[in-house]
């Protein structure tokens, strides 16, 4: 439950940003008449973000075992690609999100017709669909190993306190450090990725498509069984297995070494006045 709710708090405070943004910049700029292009985007990219799981989650019960074994690796790397790609963006990204975005809303508006209206349909329908569907993935693989009621609405509870939390934002009236916290839940996400990348190579390994480094490198089942309260726990969240082979260790640490260092590797350059706003304090 809590991983779900942490990857939708962090995705909705994001696309929460993005759209206070956009929504703050047309209303600082006299064109309220615009606002109701940011909601027609919003809502598109809601729909095509719930179509997109449904369709996955449609197509993965037609599918025999062996299949849906190869499947489910399949939305683990695919998790773990966005959700890599979700954090080192963030990185990069978060310190010049506004101006970029003030940039792509005057190009949007700069043509003197009704296309105008539909470039910032399309800029919020991207901004927002990118972020649902990086949830969509996930969420997937989530719920691929938790079958219970818990993850969806652990994952409700998450959009819905990120919801309140980009409300706050926008109005003025919570000030969040938005650099710590996108750290802090930065590491996280790469640890829970790094458990999915490793049950991704289990569902390779059961599916018959990979069977090399298979030895069994501890035995923690009478220990610490995966079925276990602690054992579910630490499984929901970062894939533990109670007896986990060469080839699963290996991934799991090569992968959380390598991006790591990548993500707490510090900037080249420092803009205190960028870094200011980025946390929130401006």
């Amino acid at each position: 439950m809590f991983v779900p709710f942490l990857i939708m708090l962090r995705e909705g405070i994001e696309a929460a940003l993005i759209v206070g943004i956009v929504a703050g910049y047309l209303s600082q700029t006299g064109r309220h008449q615009w606002l109701p292009y940011v909601w027609i985007g919003i809502l598109l990219a809601l729909g095509f973000s719930l179509l997109t799981g449904a369709a996955i989650q449609y197509g993965n019960a037609e599918f025999p075992q062996k299949i849906q074994e190869i499947f489910e690796a399949v939305i683990g790397f695919v998790a773990v690609g966005v959700l890599t790609s979700m954090v080192l963006w963030m990185k990069k990204a978060a310190r010049s999100m506004a101006k970029s975005l003030r940039v792509s809303i005057d190009e949007a508006l700069a043509a003197r017709s009704s296309a105008n209206g539909l470039g910032l349909i399309a800029l919020v329908f991207f901004a927002v669909a990118r972020e649902g569907v990086e949830s969509v993935f996930f969420l997937l693989a989530a719920f691929q190993q938790s079958h219970s009621a818990e993850a969806p609405t652990g994952a409700l509870l998450g959009l819905l306190c990120s919801v309140g939390i980009g409300y706050g934002i926008y109005v003025g009236g919570l000030r969040l450090n938005l650099t710590r916290f996108f750290r802090w839940t930065g590491i996280f996400i790469l640890a829970v990725a790094a458990g999915v990348l490793s049950s991704s190579m289990k569902s390779l390994h059961e599916a018959g498509i990979w069977n090399y480094a298979q030895a069994v490198v501890f035995d923690w089942s009478n220990t610490l069984p995966v079925g276990s309260p602690l054992g579910v726990f630490l499984s929901g969240i970062f894939g533990y297995q109670d007896t986990p082979t060469v080839s699963e260790i290996t991934v799991y640490f090569a992968y959380l070494a390598a991006t790591l260092y990548v993500f707490l590797c510090p900037s080249r350059k420092s803009d205190p006045v960028k870094d200011k706003i980025a946390q929130g304090q401006a």
